[in-house]
């Protein structure tokens, strides 16, 4: 666990303001001088906010409710890890001026086969200074697997703690497992890969339902000091397949299928298309790992390593491919293995695990995060955000195919010691109470969720939550997307019940944990802002010319220095890590976002600067989408663009130019929706597609998206059109425009 962190001197302040109201009188440092460090990092632009009561105003994002700051619960901040603004600025202030000194203390209460004899860190930002590189503790090893169970069960006598409470699709299909248990079942897993000839830097796909396997998995590897490469089990064969081929994985590990609500997913089914897919590109895969998951019910209760119990409601039917030589069963290869396995130990720059996330070439991008850096950021991330305290029940109800599953379901609970829900389901099955019979169930007293699915349970009102009592809950939480202010209130008033702080967390896949976000016990909220950066975090806004912007503004999100859990490269492509964060604006970590800095100093997520697409709070490139579209016959060109969604958030207006001699009908448009499913994933399927004759171009042939847009969402408001090789052509797609919802 990360420990609390030492209570620090009060510096002797000279000048400032005094607020009130805080729990403390809170001083705000004058301006430091130009050129000293606090000044180069932004410190001095970094003002405490003016603490406002329950019912007054304030600056934010509207009038009313919307712009009032909400103060955290005093009982919570009694009992919090940083219970002040004072305590925050005062441990932040001193991450980001002396970060090797402030992770150090944390780092010592880490396990260590070896420790960091050479410099704690070293990086470089300034890509006109030669190569970017990052790292942190290089020399000394680790396992993050033994620091997260062995740790936990043998020092920290936590081995009878439950770890996860499994729940199942179906209510009633539920089960846990202890840290004791895990360790068990981590290492017999372990010991069959060794078996199948998995070893240190290797690379392991996973394709798996949110299932107990699925943990035991890519621990397995980390304990090994093998990559996983988890791929989100909503995505096609073909998604599958380029993951499996960018970062030649040798073996892969899924199940034979699940429910999702109502649906049956044939995950075997899919999992086959993609090794076919691979044979055929000259990659052949030696090993597929097979959970009997919804045939478990005919293994008996014996023959099992695994915890879960048999499903309620298995597919008798379902028929489940098999290739002899390459297919195992999972529960026959770990019932012949050992329960001991001595871990592989790695440098703290040893990479940990790959995952892929959307780029704007159209191509994922394999992001790579290392041991040392990611464990101590999850662990400290875990602990303060969400004020994590030994009687708490978590849970993220993200996917662990997604950087929140493994940074916040798996990584940074475990190394706590915190025992976490684990489900399976969706949260409209069998009917829209579902999150909160399981938050009543466990006594759940965290809860992390993303913005979509409070927008969707919005659209039911406040009776299907009303129906369960929900009074375990202390914190909440929202990730994947900004929150509107209007989802926030309804979060706040009724899962909450007005008592508990929202910690509305900005974050990215690159940036491996949370980097602007309140703190409950000591940040007042305002609906829709991710409010200050988290320790370790300097933030900047720029503007078009790379010019840092003061006090009130808006611009490029930018970061100025390292933190242990950002991202070291994209694997087996340094050049486009270097090109897609740190060529824009060299010197600084280039977020992609644009930002607002409001008059109090709280940060404001304004959306994607570049060609990306935020839906349901994940991330996709419009240029992936437009590939799968001009792979059709009938298509000659394609453009997508976001456009608002009442409950995604973002949803995807699709323009297509036909070639010669198609026509644009229904069915063309249903054929196109469906390719893009599965080119890509049910995720990515077009709300609208446009029959775009022309589309508008510069002189030179670039597509302007930024009036796209415009005609997506009816707004005549274009701006400087003049650069637009033919006007005509944007009255006809304005005419032509399809019906939209917003």
């Amino acid at each position: 666990m990360a420990p609390p962190l030492p209570v620090l001197p009060r510096p002797h302040l000279t000048g400032g303001v005094v607020f009130a109201g805080l729990g403390e009188a809170v001083v705000v440092p004058a301006r430091a001088k130009p050129g000293s460090d606090r000044d180069r990092l932004g410190l001095g632009e970094m003002g405490l906010p003016e603490e406002r009561s329950g019912s007054g105003s304030g600056s934010g994002s509207g009038s009313g409710e919307r712009a009032r700051s909400w103060s955290p619960p005093p009982e919570l901040s009694r009992a919090a890890h940083v219970p002040s603004m004072a305590r925050y600025r005062e441990l932040h202030g001193r991450s980001v001026l002396e970060p090797r000194e402030f992770w150090g203390d944390i780092a010592k209460e880490f396990y260590w086969k070896t420790p960091c004899s050479g410099p704690f860190l070293q990086y470089n930002f300034d890509v006109t200074k030669g190569k970017i590189f990052i790292e942190w503790m290089k020399g000394a090893t680790t396992n993050i697997c033994y620091n997260l169970l062995d740790r936990n069960v043998n020092e920290k006598k936590l081995g009878d703690r439950v770890a996860f409470y499994w729940e199942g699709n179906e209510p009633g299909e539920a089960t846990q497992i202890t840290y004791r248990e895990l360790l068990t079942q981590v290492c017999r897993c372990a010991n069959a890969l060794r078996k199948q000839g998995i070893r240190k830097g290797d690379r392991v796909s996973i394709y798996m339902p949110m299932i107990l396997e699925l943990v035991v998995a890519m621990l397995a590897c980390a304990r090994l000091g093998a990559l996983h490469s988890i791929v989100f089990a909503g995505f096609s064969a073909d998604s599958l397949c380029e993951r499996i081929l960018d970062s030649s994985c040798t073996l892969l590990i899924t199940a034979d299928a699940f429910y999702r609500g109502e649906k049956l997913v044939n995950l075997k089914e899919l999992v086959d298309d993609a090794l076919h897919k691979c044979r055929e590109k000259g990659f052949p895969v030696k090993r597929c790992i097979v959970v009997k998951h919804l045939g478990r019910a005919e293994l008996g209760t014996g023959d099992s390593p695994s915890h879960s119990p048999p499903l309620k409601r298995p597919c008798q039917d379902l028929q489940i491919p098999w290739n002899q030589g390459v297919d195992l069963w999972w529960h026959e290869i770990l019932g012949d293995s050992e329960e001991e396995c001595e871990p592989e130990w790695c440098d703290a720059e040893d990479p940990l695990f790959i995952l892929y996330t959307s780029g704007s070439t159209g191509k994922p991008k394999g992001v790579v995060h290392t041991t040392g850096g990611y464990m101590l950021y999850t662990a400290t991330s875990f602990k303060y955000v969400f004020d994590f305290h030994e009687d708490d029940v978590f849970w993220c109800t993200a996917d662990i195919g997604w950087i929140t599953g493994h940074s916040y379901v798996t990584y940074g609970p475990l190394a706590n010691g915190a025992t976490s829900v684990l489900f399976e389901g969706i949260p409209t099955y069998p009917d829209v109470s579902r999150l909160w019979n399981i938050v009543d169930k466990y006594k759940v007293t965290k809860f992390y969720t993303a913005p979509t699915a409070i927008r969707l349970l919005m659209k039911f009102g406040d009776e299907p939550v009303n129906k369960y009592s929900r009074a375990s809950l202390r914190v909440l939480g929202t990730v994947g997307e900004p929150i509107n202010p209007e989802a926030w209130l309804w979060y706040h008033r009724v899962v909450g019940a007005q008592r508990c702080p929202i910690v509305d967390t900005f974050w990215q896949t690159e940036t491996g944990g949370h980097m602007l976000t309140p703190l409950p016990g000591a940040t007042p909220m305002k609906p829709g802002s991710a409010t200050f950066p988290f320790f370790g975090v300097a933030p900047a806004i720029l503007n078009e010319s790379g010019e840092e912007l003061e006090g009130e503004a808006e611009g490029y999100l930018v970061f100025k220095q390292p933190w242990p859990g950002i991202m070291r490269t994209v694997y087996g492509n340094h050049e486009r890590f270097e090109a897609t964060y740190f060529r824009k604006f060299p010197g600084y970590y280039v977020t992609g976002d644009g930002c607002r800095r409001d008059e109090d100093g709280y940060y404001w997520i304004t959306g994607r600067i570049d060609d990306m697409l935020n839906v349901s709070g994940h991330l996709l490139s419009t240029a992936e989408v437009e590939s799968a579209l001009v792979e059709h016959k009938a298509i000659a060109e394609a453009a997508v663009v976001s456009h608002p969604h009442p409950v995604k958030g973002e949803c995807l207006y699709c323009f297509v130019t036909l070639r010669e001699g198609h026509a644009f009908t229904p069915a063309l448009a249903e054929e196109l929706k469906k390719q893009v499913r599965e080119k890509i994933s049910p995720i990515a399927t077009p709300d609208y597609i446009q029959n775009a004759p022309g589309l508008p171009k510069t002189r030179s042939g670039k597509i302007m998206r930024r009036v796209l847009r415009k005609i997506a969402q009816n707004d005549h408001d274009l701006g400087d059109t003049s650069t637009v090789a033919d006007q005509s052509v944007i009255s006809h797609l304005f005419s032509h425009r399809c019906q939209t919802a917003l």
